[in-house]
């Protein structure tokens, strides 16, 4: 067993052992050191073993570690002088758990153990959602919890075909073969709807607005940063084993207009970016359904950081002003949130030359290859949500006579590095091709 991997997993965990003194430095120590050892694993890889971590794992490694740093940065002063349900202690300990269980997920070379990982990240994060104690927030936490216990339950029927059906549940093996039956196909499709239910695909993702509206900024970030990028993961693995390209393309088809309809009409801002949240889940999904691989991933990577900029942004935003409706700002007068914001709207619309640009422009190529009509269809929803999140966005920031109050300065340098991040993933990369 490689002792990098190990150290992955438990290094939030052995964070928590420092919980009476200090535990939020301890956690961005914890940070730090998993940012580390994702770079030091890129000359280890492939490892096949009791863990699975392939050059396509790395990059959901440093995904998931970058923004578990910076979330645990923006906690910081974030929850300086809030109200919360849970004390401050106990909000670090299961942000920890929470990364740990990601990482545990993404690692293990087993089916069931990684269901274990996915249905941890759900027992850690149910308080961490409800950490403003408010009615909406608990009501909110509720549901989050019915729904995706109610999802992972279909996966887990899922794992149980596969097993019955190859008598394995060990990735490295099941991905290496190439099977047809109807059950696997079966086991395959309830996968979908199981895993799907965390990536946020329709009509199982009715959770993810709510949660993400509800729960603290650095915790939306995390949701939509890199959660949902773990959960797509693990049913890639799904996809792998016995691939079902007309439904799982379908879905995520429909799932992006649903996304981009619903964009359209919204009035609160952090239910605006966990719509396009769901929009660029699953046009990863259809990048990673149709064998566009490396744009998946340039998605995924770009997203994450533009996304937990626009949260950090949110969270800032509703710290300052004490709003989240989109009509009631006028943000040019403030230091970072207008440029943060609008970056990180441009990031996560696929704006030219964000990264999450390259990353559609490669999946549409390859859809357009394959199926014309899904390919239209998904242009005419992408275009609509780009109009959609940068009109909102541009209002509230241009729109408004409103002063400007005394804003966090440490939690807008976070948020605009983070969308900054996105830029320059998109700036490296056609600098790279252009050589």
């Amino acid at each position: 067993m490689n002792v990098l991997i190990i150290s992955l997993i438990i290094v939030p965990i052995i964070a928590n052992a420092f919980f009476i003194k200090g535990i939020k430095y301890s956690t961005i120590a914890s940070g730090i050191a998993e940012v580390l050892i994702s770079l030091l694993l890129l000359n280890k890889i492939p490892i096949v073993c009791y863990f699975y971590v392939t050059s396509f794992t790395w990059y959901f490694i440093i995904m998931v570690s970058s923004i578990y740093l910076l979330s645990a940065l923006f906690s910081i002063n974030y929850l300086k002088g809030e109200r919360t349900k849970i004390s401050e202690r106990t909000y670090f300990l299961l942000l920890n758990f929470f990364a740990s269980s990601m990482f545990f997920a993404l690692v293990i070379n087993n089916l069931g153990l990684m269901w274990v990982g996915i249905e941890a990240t759900t027992i850690s994060t149910i308080l961490l959602v409800i950490t403003e104690g408010t009615e909406i927030a608990m009501e909110v936490g509720w549901r989050y919890t019915i729904i995706v216990s109610a999802g992972v339950t279909f996966a887990f029927i899922s794992i149980i075909l596969v097993y019955y059906c190859t008598h394995s549940l060990v990735v490295s093996y099941l991905v290496m073969n190439h099977y047809s039956s109807l059950t696997l196909r079966i086991a395959s499709a309830i996968a979908l709807v199981g895993f799907g239910t965390k990536v946020g695909i329709f009509p199982v993702n009715t959770w993810l607005p709510d949660a993400h509206s509800e729960a603290p900024a650095p915790i939306s970030a995390m949701f939509s940063g890199v959660l949902l990028p773990v959960a797509l993961y693990v049913l890639y693995q799904f996809y792998k084993i016995c691939s079902i390209f007309t439904l799982y393309s379908w879905i995520a088809v429909i799932s992006i207009v649903i996304a981009s309809i619903s964009m359209a009409s919204q009035v609160f801002f952090k239910r605006l970016f966990a719509y396009s949240t769901i929009e660029n889940m699953n046009l990863a999904l259809l990048g990673l359904a149709s064998g566009q691989i490396l744009g998946a991933v340039i998605l995924l990577i770009s997203h994450a950081f533009g996304k937990a900029g626009a949260f950090y942004s949110s969270g800032l935003l509703i710290k300052t002003y004490e709003s989240k409706r989109i009509e009631e700002y006028g943000l040019w007068k403030n230091t970072f949130i207008p440029y943060s914001l609008l970056l990180s709207s441009l990031a996560v619309t696929g704006t030219p030359p964000f990264g999450t640009f390259i990353g559609e422009f490669l999946i549409l190529s390859s859809l357009i290859e394959k199926c014309a009509i899904e390919f239209i269809i998904v242009l005419i929803a992408l275009s609509t949500a780009f109009i959609s999140v940068n009109y909102h966005v541009s209002k509230m920031t241009f729109k408004g006579e409103r002063d400007s109050l005394n804003e966090d300065k440490s939690l807008g340098i976070i948020s605009l590095i983070s969308a900054i991040i996105s830029l320059g993933i998109g700036i490296f990369i056609i600098a790279w091709w252009s050589l």
